[in-house]
């Protein structure tokens, strides 16, 4: 059971009523700050908060008749008073860590919540996957609420294979878990939406009836005449905004707009320019990480860097908060418990320090009590153990060799056209260019300095034997090199990249052998992250994955491969619903206005030499 209970409100009446009137003691007050009050958008000089047991009871210039000799008191002088911040799309497994883990990395942060959609876990464990996820998050102090994964596959049983297989039945038995499970993740299958696809629609559809909130996933262009078909299917929330018209089209279509800023996606910058430029409502403007490492997390920060990047860009320091607590409680419905430091919420409340543009939080309060203060965690709960089903998902029963990435081409010496996929940094989407490539004894040739890698995917749930090879372009690399890595959203397959065909082998048997993470083999060295929960996440603590997660880095760029935050792109590279072109266990899968279809790599055969 949890140490940080979140009873509801209507529990809580009486107690928080007696605490108001100065009949009862509060057991936390927090005396004399600036509250920064994201419902009337103002900043309010010398206020305090009484606080009984989880929820606020009081908020006011004096509070004096609700201490206790047993009150807590918090020194406010000085500092500011504001609403734990909340993320509003975010994937925990992209961190490499666990619920616990994350919940301790980004407390001290000021991060008292989040709405978490788990497909990476889900479409490895199914649904023993998520409610996993969920059990661990229910012993944190962090107001977390788990989405069922709508994509599980992503996009369906031909393009590509997964662990588990979600419908309208497994998304309608996952939202009855309870009320912290608040929706259905980002609908990835748009195509599918919009074209009436079955299976979506019914997801939908369960979602609706159970009286919870889709998220969408929408990769065309905003001015695209589907959009308004995505939005009629009841979907009201979107991350995939890369221009202010991309928020404006969402937000008139009367949906949330969720501007994103991930480690490897840098979205906010040009979407916030709806505000700041466009001067358009703020209301449905949400900020949101998405994907955020481990290394990140250390480095930067969690949705403290994402508000303080925002005021950056000329946000008014209260929007901002605004757009990463009220505004994301209100999209998700959950305004009367969180995202405000308001009488009967619950009491997750943060003190910053300095000026409040840079975002320098000082201590967190979750659930009504102090957690972490002066950038360390101060509270502590039991662990939680995952079973051993869940530390082993690689199910590849082979040695893999380096002739399993020979690609045979239809000419036998000389060059021939081939489907390339073209990395972009900084962006979730990929090119597909028609490039010539060198052919010497009927096989594509790689290698450093032609900027041109192998790619490929071998199935590791089912032991189908399935794997594809393609080529990538854009990695980089400047020596002979490899990466090998079970985080390949969202199928999550055994997934290698490189240009030396004996390291790729290397790596991806060294991958196999740890049940899951990533290893790099390159001529100036190699790097190691094990990850042998669901081949996602690890049991360490968050500094140690961090460290580790930075040795991939390094050795990716000491081989050549500059791409900021270069693992979390790559590892994107099998996911098939994004444009315009993936690899699945399968093969090529290609994504357009007309869908998604599979396509051959190879496009024409030219001349051969002689």
């Amino acid at each position: 059971m949890s140490l940080f209970k979140r009873p509801a409100l209507a529990d809580c009446v009486p107690e928080l009523v007696a605490t108001a009137r100065g009949a009862r003691p509060a057991s936390l007050v927090i005396r004399g700050g600036t509250l920064v009050n994201v419902v009337s958008g103002e900043m309010i000089p010398g206020m305090s908060v009484a606080v009984q047991g989880s929820r606020i009871a009081y908020v006011g210039k004096d509070v004096s008749h609700t201490i206790g000799p047993e009150t807590i008191i918090i020194e406010a002088e000085g500092r500011y008073i504001a609403p734990g911040l909340l993320d509003g799309h975010c994937h925990i497994e992209s961190t490499q860590l666990t619920v616990t883990e994350f919940a301790k990395a980004v407390l001290p942060l000021g991060v008292t919540g989040g709405f978490f959609d788990a497909h990476e876990i889900s479409n490895v464990l199914g649904l023993k996957g998520l409610r996993l996820m969920l059990e661990e998050a229910r012993t944190t102090p962090m107001a977390a609420y788990m989405q069922v994964a709508s994509c599980v596959p992503s996009t369906n049983a031909e393009l590509e294979t997964t662990g588990a297989a979600f419908g309208p039945e497994e998304v309608a038995e996952a939202l009855s878990w309870g009320p912290d499970m608040i929706g259905l993740g980002e609908v990835m299958n748009f195509p599918g939406v919009v074209y009436g696809e079955e299976t979506m629609i019914g997801e939908i559809q369960a979602t609706l009836r159970a009286g919870k909130v889709a998220d969408g996933h929408f990769t065309w262009a905003s001015d695209d005449w589907r959009l308004p078909v995505y939005a009629a299917s009841g979907i009201t929330g979107d991350h995939e905004c890369v221009t202010p018209e991309d928020v404006a089209e969402r937000i008139r279509l009367g949906m949330y707009a969720k501007m994103r800023q991930g480690s490897a996606w840098h979205d906010v910058a040009e979407t916030i320019k709806a505000c700041t430029e466009m001067g358009l409502d703020t209301r449905r403007m949400m900020l949101v990480t998405d994907d955020r490492s481990s290394e990140s997390l250390l480095k930067e920060g969690h949705m403290n860097f994402v508000v303080r990047h925002a005021i950056g860009q000329g946000v008014k320091p209260v929007t901002a908060f605004q757009m990463a607590t009220i505004n994301t409680a209100e999209r998700f419905g959950v305004a009367r418990d969180i995202g405000s430091v308001t009488p009967g919420s619950i009491a997750d409340i943060i003190l910053l320090d300095g000026r409040l543009a840079d975002v320098r939080v000082s201590a967190t309060i979750a659930a009504g009590r102090l957690v972490a203060e002066n950038g360390k965690m101060i509270a502590a709960w039991d662990g939680f153990t995952y079973p051993e089903e869940a530390l082993n998902t690689v199910h590849i029963d082979r040695t893999i060799h380096a002739a399993d990435f020979a690609l045979q081409a239809p000419v036998h010496a000389g060059e021939t056209e081939a489907r390339v996929i073209k990395v972009t940094e900084n962006h979730v989407e990929t090119k597909e260019v028609k490039m010539i490539v060198p052919v010497e004894a009927g096989k594509v040739v790689t290698g450093p300095g032609k900027d041109l890698c192998k790619i490929a995917v071998f199935e590791r749930h089912k032991g189908t034997g399935n794997s594809s090879v393609a080529l990538v372009t854009g990695i980089g690399f400047t020596e002979p090199a490899a990466i090998a890595m079970t985080v390949a959203h969202d199928s999550h397959n055994l997934l290698v990249i490189g240009n030396d065909d004996e390291m790729m082998a290397r790596a991806a048997n060294q991958v196999i052998s740890m049940k899951g993470g990533s290893v790099v083999i390159s001529a100036s060295g190699e790097a190691v992250m094990p990850l042998p929960i669901a081949g996602l996440m690890s049991p360490a603590p968050f500094a140690e994955v961090a460290e580790q997660s930075e040795g991939i880095s390094t050795a990716l760029q000491r081989a050549g491969c500059m791409l900021n935050n270069a693992f979390m792109t790559l590892s994107l590279l099998s996911l098939a619903v994004i444009p315009e072109i993936r690899l699945s266990d399968k093969g090529l899968v290609a994504i357009g206005a007309d869908g998604i279809h599979m396509v051959p790599l190879f496009t024409a055969e030219l001349k051969e030499k002689v």
